[in-house]
């Protein structure tokens, strides 16, 4: 049994733990909010009241926080994690990311003596807490082998990118720009269909059983017919990834018209107030429908 850290216990994050101590891991946790980490601690982990207590005690720390923001702060702000892991220790970086920022944190954490993997995931909370999340990594030989079935611990799909950071953030980002194109195409077919006065149970039965169907589709449109924007991933979230995409592609004078629009509109639902509902709230920029519920 081995000590392992998590620090973040939000959607993806508390299954992720979950999977981890189901594998007889001795699990460590961290989180902003005391209450998540003692209700955790309750069911047979360890609470930890800073990032920097957990990763003296820990060998490999599992990081799954909002942004990058968020990961220095963790990293190297007051009680941060950075000075506190012992030499050979691992850094699994989850967050979505700047595929530059990560490459950069590689080589920070390297000259601390310390170990990285580059390990955006994905798949949504259902999916982190049974353990069948996909994993997109990259890392040295050495971040790998510290890391031994960890990964497979938390994912059903582990993907080996690269053996150097940078490359699962890249490949991450491009998934959410297919997911946010999704999600915004999706909300115009539905908004379509409503103001042309079409049944919306009828228009989704449908669609799910024809070629225009997508995943995104069948999982963002059902929450739209309950009427529930119940933030399970927020708009403000494909406003950072959508803008993280762009910001890669700009670099390079790479054009992406779709992402573009998709980063526009999440944009526009976000500043009609509707940040931070579920990412399908944005069909409510769309003017002269009645949704489901009301809303």
């Amino acid at each position: 049994m081995r000590k392992v850290g998590l620090i973040g216990l939000g959607a993806m994050g508390l299954g992720m733990a979950g999977s981890l101590r189901r594998a007889g891991e001795q699990v460590h946790v961290y989180d902003v909010r005391a209450e998540a980490c003692q209700a955790f601690a309750a069911e047979g982990g360890v609470a930890c009241a800073s990032p920097a207590e957990l990763a003296a005690q820990c060998e490999v720390v599992v990081s799954v926080v909002v942004n990058a923001a968020q990961t220095e702060q963790v990293l190297f702000g007051p009680g941060g994690a950075a000075d506190a892991m012992q030499r050979g220790s691992l850094f699994v970086m989850c967050s979505t990311v700047d595929p530059n920022w990560s490459m950069s944190l590689e080589e920070r954490l390297a000259a601390k003596g310390l170990l990285y993997l580059d390990a955006p995931i994905s798949g949504g909370a259902a999916k982190a807490a049974s353990g069948q999340m996909t994993m997109m990594t990259a890392g040295r030989p050495e971040a790998y082998a510290k890391a031994g079935k960890l990964l497979e611990a938390m994912a059903a799909k582990v993907y080996r990118l690269g053996d150097r950071a940078g490359n699962g953030s890249k490949v991450k980002i491009i998934n959410q720009l297919l997911a946010g194109v999704h999600i915004a195409a999706a909300a115009e077919a539905m908004a379509l269909g409503l103001r042309e006065g079409v049944d919306a149970e009828a228009l989704y039965e449908v669609i799910t059983n024809s070629a225009g169907n997508s995943w995104m589709f069948e999982n963002r449109m059902a929450h739209v017919l309950k009427g529930d924007y119940t933030p399970l991933s927020a708009v403000d979230i494909f406003v950072k990834d959508l803008g993280l995409v762009l910001d890669t592609a700009r670099a390079t004078k790479f054009p992406l018209p779709l992402a573009s629009t998709a980063h526009q509109m999440f944009m526009q639902a976000s500043s009609a107030g509707h940040g931070r509902e579920d990412d399908a709230a944005v069909i409510k920029i769309f003017p002269g429908i009645t949704l489901p519920g009301g809303s």
